[in-house]
């Protein structure tokens, strides 16, 4: 028994001499492999306060400046545990990690595609600067602005105040229309005048009308008769206001309302309304006969 022990003690003394062994002779890379990676994490912090700093102006979303600098200090970092590994000879542990990492890259992304496939919709979203808090979209059935944009998904508020959130993924596979890509939008306005009008009349008092409400700048506006309606010659109107929100499009439209009928009041145009005329008559049967014209 005492044998057995003194040849277990031999083992473990000559293994741990080996090790100082290995430690002292190999103390000048241990030294290098900690300064390396030492550089490395410094550098990574400063990469990420870099990163995040100037992609402030092309990238308004702070999560999704984050994500970017967060991302370039981990390459960083790991560039530097794989040179410190190198330095002190260890290339199968570092093939080991590279493996290991690969498989649980694998496994990860399974797991995740949903998540990773909106926070890489979110980050094309933000580099592409396509959608933008504030702006007025119609997107997947709703529309609203937008209020909040980060790597999971984007936040309406709707006309009604409802919040409505949608996945990345479904506002960058789907159509949608933002309002604040343009600085103006087109209104189109329909309305009607009596037969006994004087159109060219009605056309150039409508068009002067919705001009000084409504400057155009370089733009024209449209106006068309439509048809002989049952009661009234219909027509159409175009004209551009300068707005980011569908809200403004309606407002303006309300607008030239009223402007037209107070312009046609005072001018004694007639927009008339379908008249339904009942004549009643009895036939030889003695029965009432109602006509509607």
């Amino acid at each position: 028994m005492d044998e057995q022990l003194n040849t277990a003690l031999e083992l473990l003394f000559e293994k741990l001499t080996n090790w100082f062994n290995s430690i002292v002779v190999n103390l000048p890379n241990i030294f290098l492999a900690i300064i390396i990676f030492s550089i490395a994490y410094y550098s990574s912090k400063k990469l990420n306060d870099f990163f995040v700093k100037i992609l402030k102006d092309k990238i308004k979303q702070y999560s999704i400046r984050s994500l970017i600098g967060t991302v370039i200090s981990l390459v960083t970092i790991s560039l530097g545990l794989f040179l410190a590994l190198s330095v002190l000879n260890l290339d199968k542990a570092l093939t080991s990690i590279l493996a290991g990492a690969g498989v649980a890259g694998l496994a990860i992304g399974l797991a995740l595609q949903g998540t990773i496939a909106n926070t890489l919709s979110g980050i094309f979203l933000a580099v592409k600067d396509i959608l933008n808090v504030g702006d007025f979209v119609e997107t997947n059935g709703y529309a609203g602005k937008v209020q909040n944009i980060n790597l999971r998904y984007i936040t309406l508020k709707e006309s009604d105040n409802n919040v409505v959130v949608i996945p990345n993924n479904l506002v960058v596979d789907k159509p949608f229309k933002n309002y604040g890509l343009t600085s103006k939008i087109r209104v189109t306005l329909t309305c009607g005048v009596g037969y006994e009008s004087n159109l060219r009349k009605v056309q150039d008092l409508a068009m002067q009308t919705i001009s000084r409400a409504f400057p155009q700048g370089d733009e024209k506006i449209e106006f068309h008769y439509l048809e002989f309606g049952d009661s009234s010659i219909n027509f159409q109107m175009r004209f551009w206001v300068y707005a980011k929100q569908n809200k403004t499009q309606l407002e303006a439209k309300s607008e030239a309302i009223i402007l037209l009928k107070e312009a046609f009041d005072q001018a004694n145009i007639n927009i008339p309304y379908p008249i339904r005329t009942l004549v009643s008559e009895v036939n030889n049967n003695g029965l009432e006969i109602v006509n509607r014209n």
